[in-house]
């Protein structure tokens, strides 16, 4: 893993904590929420602020994190809503905090800049035992604060203000308006500069999460689903459909049947073929990577020399494709790829529903020799089978998204996707 580590491809684009007052005030966050403190001086977060370092320092990653549920965050600066999300439980995670320091950057700005922010993802669920319990989970919302309590203060004065116009005798308060000034030594003029968050309220019915093995949970579709990476759950569950991520067909019938997915390209002729023959690239790869054949740097050209040379039978995901490509680019008779084909899911993206993400985060784990799309879609399944890959493999991947991805990250999404932020 150092590998991609030292290319920037893990743990890449974390805010760096390196001075001692962001280091204090990381500190007092972190004993607020968990009661514990970290020695290291020097170490980087994410956009919730846990820290690979720290994680590592109190052998505990989950130290924000416990039991997967009710995500609790530290804010330092609002330049961490570019950070990653390391170690998601749930897909939705990432995108609320991004919208709740977009939503209230100004305040949290100000606020920062002498403090931290403490706060926690809470929804209605205080732990997850079971798989019913996930559809417990149907709204999520952010609950923030300084670590000196600066916006509990101010709205508490909000209320001693708002009391103090509305008695009629208040000026004759001396109680009232003794707990007014005392409040004010702490949080100023809440009349001339408001210290308020906006709390929003998110849903959270779609979503995958790594809890049980990992799930894909699709609610908001005319039929709904769940999809589980391992054994298919036994008990009864409120979706239409409970089905395996290995039975293909199940899962490939459940995308076409809520319109989920759609073929990559659609027409003769379409500047989307040479999406197909990178994924073609990359099955190619894999094989030669599997018979220990060196691929660093190879070119498409040299990649189908070498698998001449060593005589490589080519698989049916190539093969599928290929079949795509010969209809698309010199009007061959058009290919039935069939929903158990093994190149069917290569062939496709997400359609553009608020599903989108969660679908071609499906699709990567579904079509595991596209490293782009694995790398982008689902980091963590990337990383998962990274660890097992052959050297030669592992050379290629990471030579060849630190080329073609992290230069130009942006124009790799939209060629795939048609934009967003991947995870």
């Amino acid at each position: 893993m150092q590998r991609l580590i030292e290319k920037g491809l893990m743990f890449g684009n974390l805010f760096h904590v390196g001075s001692p007052a962001l280091v204090d005030r990381y500190n007092r966050a972190l004993e607020h929420l968990t009661g514990r403190t970290t020695d290291l001086d020097d170490f980087h977060i994410d956009i919730s602020g846990y820290s690979p370092e720290i994680g590592d320092e109190l052998e505990d990653h989950d130290y924000l994190n416990h039991g997967g549920v009710n995500r609790q965050f530290i804010l330092l600066a609002t330049d961490q809503k570019r950070c990653p999300l390391l170690n998601a439980s749930f897909s939705t995670s990432r995108h609320i905090l991004r919208r709740f320091i977009d939503a209230n950057e100004r305040q949290l700005f100000a606020l920062t800049a002498t403090d931290a922010i403490a706060g926690e993802l809470e929804n209605s669920v205080f732990s997850i035992d079971t798989i019913e319990q996930l559809f417990d989970i149907r709204r999520v919302v952010v609950e923030a604060d300084t670590t000196s309590g600066t916006i509990a203060h101010a709205d508490h004065l909000a209320r001693l203000v708002e009391r103090f116009h509305a008695e009629k005798d208040a000026w004759f308060d001396n109680d009232l308006i003794e707990e007014m000034v005392d409040t004010a030594r702490q949080t100023g003029d809440v009349t001339r500069n408001p210290v308020h968050l906006e709390h929003e309220v998110f849903e959270q019915r779609s979503c995958w999460t790594s809890l049980f093995g990992g799930l894909y949970l699709f609610q908001d579709v005319e039929s709904s689903g769940l999809i589980a990476c391992g054994d298919s759950p036994k008990q009864s569950l409120p979706v239409a459909r409970v089905m395996e991520v290995a039975n293909r067909r199940a899962v490939a019938e459940f995308l076409r049947d809520n319109d989920l997915a759609e073929p990559i390209v659609k027409v003769r002729g379409a500047e989307e073929v040479a999406i197909l023959r990178q994924k073609q690239d990359f099955i190619l790869a894999s094989v030669l990577a599997e018979q220990a054949i060196d691929i660093t740097g190879r070119s498409r050209a040299e990649l189908r020399r070498l698998a001449t040379r060593h005589g490589i039978t080519l698989p049916a995901e190539y093969e599928g494709l290929a079949a795509v490509l010969r209809w698309a680019e010199s009007g061959a008779a058009r290919p039935k790829i069939r929903l158990d084909h093994p190149a069917y899911f290569y062939t496709l993206r997400a359609t553009d529903t608020p599903s989108k993400d969660l679908v071609n985060m499906l699709l990567a784990e579904l079509t595991p020799m596209d490293i782009l799309q694995l790398y982008i879609c689902h980091k963590d399944e990337f990383y998962r089978r990274y660890r097992s890959w052959p050297q030669a493999a592992r050379n290629y991947a990471a030579d060849f998204l630190e080329r073609e991805y992290v230069m130009n990250k942006a124009a790799s999404r939209t060629a795939l996707f048609g934009g967003g932020e991947g995870r």
